[in-house]
């Protein structure tokens, strides 16, 4: 008891005074180069010591407070929706090592490549489609700086242009469903992850958009910044690849419809789609969908054969095959989920089998691809885990010293409005973003903030549209996302700018990298700002 007494300095009853030390002890050991699983992990001890006393460390060892950090490690590693992650992460990682990206690069350049700023405007289309395949940020931006980064280049496009387009645009994944950051969000918050995929789509699209439209407007002001190329004489030129696009898709619609039909005439045949009240009817699976499914496959057709012609269908095809295989992917994994035919973790095994099956059709598949991939995939998913396991360690030792809800009555008491309590928020989460990973923030920040915002007013929530109350952590958790989006590319540790320097030419240095960032990130935070002042934006869809 001698020995316990002579540590007794180490408790400490203010939890103002606690929650100081934490913060202090966090930056302290990131700058030290801990990681931040360990760090967390380190903290989450440091705090119960504090909080309750040395002599915790040596009675009762294992029960008591520890007992409850050890449950909500448990509890978090336990969750099946968790599975779904390393599923992602290894279909990304297939996609990066396979030629699927590839032809869908090719495929995308041949329809825009002669548009001014068309090569910028087809790496962000590439990451928008790359976001919806996987939802993995790291694996796009350094694909895309692999593929897309030296076209740009050697066609004299200006260097911070090409810089930002590929880190912005491949950082996407945050908000495009599936994204991993929605998937932790729903597990950490138990708010539903297929709603969040739902309210993610028009804000992500918003914001891919927003990108489109900055390039755009850009190069049209000042041309010398996306040079075109020179031309092809034998390429097909005006209305001639028009018609050829418009007898691609002609064709690629008879596919789809084709397939959207037999899945109809199954649920009919099997009676799964018979209309039952208090049961959400089959999307494109009912009786009633029928005779639109063969209008639309028959006016395919008549595009196909009769307005482009079957020889200008074909060159479009063979033009545009490239997008079909990534179609597939998306259609597997969000069509699944959407269409009520499995969850989130069944699709992401769909997903890894769509990408798996197509690279074999291929003949890409090899032994070492598929090492490599799992390899890659230890390696993330690890990271990922150990941070989860740390997060969830302190976020449950902080709780049970009554930290969030000291933070909560600080926040209230300061007597803000509802919007400036909602911008203090977004300050906080820039703030953290520039030094924390996402994992981390989500884990550690979101039981505290979240309880806070569900308590405020929610006719004081936003500038335009009134949104529901049932939505308000489905709001806050895509109005994260898009504030993680801006994270990506925030020095001094935007992990985006790493990931492209790792692929890029010697002459590109950091600095250089994080310059391009700058406008992009205006344009994020643009974005930020719309999803806040018009919150109802997330229930379009819902």
């Amino acid at each position: 008891m001698e020995f316990l007494e002579a540590f007794a300095w180490m408790k400490v009853a203010d939890i103002g005074t606690l929650s100081l030390l934490l913060l202090l002890g966090m930056f302290a050991l990131l700058a030290l180069g801990m990681p931040l699983g360990f760090a967390s992990a380190f903290l989450a001890v440091a705090t119960l010591v504090m909080k309750f006393g040395p002599e915790l460390m040596f009675s009762d060892f294992g029960r008591g407070p520890f007992n409850v950090l050890g449950q909500a490690v448990y509890r978090q590693m336990t969750n099946y929706v968790l599975i779904s992650v390393p599923l992602f992460i290894f279909m990304a990682s297939l996609l990066e090592r396979t030629g699927i990206a590839r032809d869908m690069y090719s495929s995308l350049n041949v329809w825009l490549a002669r548009t001014r700023g068309g090569i910028a405007v087809v790496t962000s289309v590439m990451a928008v489609i790359m976001a919806a395949m996987s939802g993995i940020i790291g694996g796009e931006v350094v694909l895309l700086g692999l593929i897309a980064l030296p076209q740009m280049l050697r066609l004299g496009y200006n260097q911070n242009l090409a810089i930002g387009t590929i880190c912005a645009s491949g950082s996407l994944g945050t908000m495009i469903p599936p994204s991993i950051v929605l998937i932790f969000y729903g597990l950490i918050t138990e708010t539903s992850i297929k709603a969040l995929f739902t309210a993610s789509f028009l804000p992500g699209f918003m914001l891919a958009s927003f990108f489109i439209l900055y390039i755009v407007i850009r190069t049209r002001l000042d041309p010398s910044l996306a040079p075109l190329p020179e031309p092809d004489p034998e390429a097909p030129h005006g209305s001639e690849k028009s018609l050829m696009f418009l007898g691609f898709m002609a064709k690629f619609s008879m596919w789809v419809t084709g397939v959207i039909f037999v899945r109809a005439m199954f649920f009919t045949l099997t009676g799964d789609n018979a209309v039952t009240t208090g049961v959400e009817p089959i999307f494109l699976g009912m009786v009633s969908d029928l005779p639109f499914i063969v209008a639309a496959f028959a006016l395919s057709f008549v595009v196909m054969r009769f307005i482009v012609g079957k020889e200008r269908t074909d060159e479009g095809w063979q033009m545009g095959k490239g997008l079909i295989a990534p179609t597939v992917v998306i259609g597997v994994v969000l069509g699944s989920i959407y269409g009520g035919i499995t969850g989130i973790t069944e699709a992401a095994g769909m997903g890894v089998i769509a990408v798996f099956t197509i690279s074999a059709l291929r003949r890409e598949m090899t032994f070492d691809i598929v090492y490599d991939s799992l390899m890659r995939t230890l390696k993330s998913t690890g990271t990922i885990i150990w941070v989860t396991i740390g997060a969830a360690a302190l976020a449950a030792a902080y709780t049970l010293a009554g930290g969030p809800t000291y933070v909560a009555n600080i926040i209230l008491g300061a007597d803000l409005p509802t919007m400036g309590v909602i911008l203090v928020m977004m300050f906080i989460f820039l703030i953290m973003g520039m030094f924390m990973d996402w994992v981390g923030i989500v884990l550690l920040i979101m039981p505290v903030f979240l309880p806070i915002v569900l308590k405020l007013p929610i006719d004081e929530i936003g500038v335009f549209g009134a949104l529901e109350s049932k939505n308000v952590a489905i709001w806050f958790g895509v109005v994260f996302c898009m504030n993680m989006q801006v994270s990506f590319l925030s020095p001094p540790f935007g992990p985006a700018a790493f990931y492209l320097k790792s692929v890029a030419p010697s002459h590109i240095t950091l600095v250089d990298i994080f310059k391009g960032f700058l406008p992009f990130i205006a344009i994020q935070l643009f974005a930020l700002t719309v999803l806040i002042m018009w919150p109802s934006l997330i229930e379009v869809f819902l």
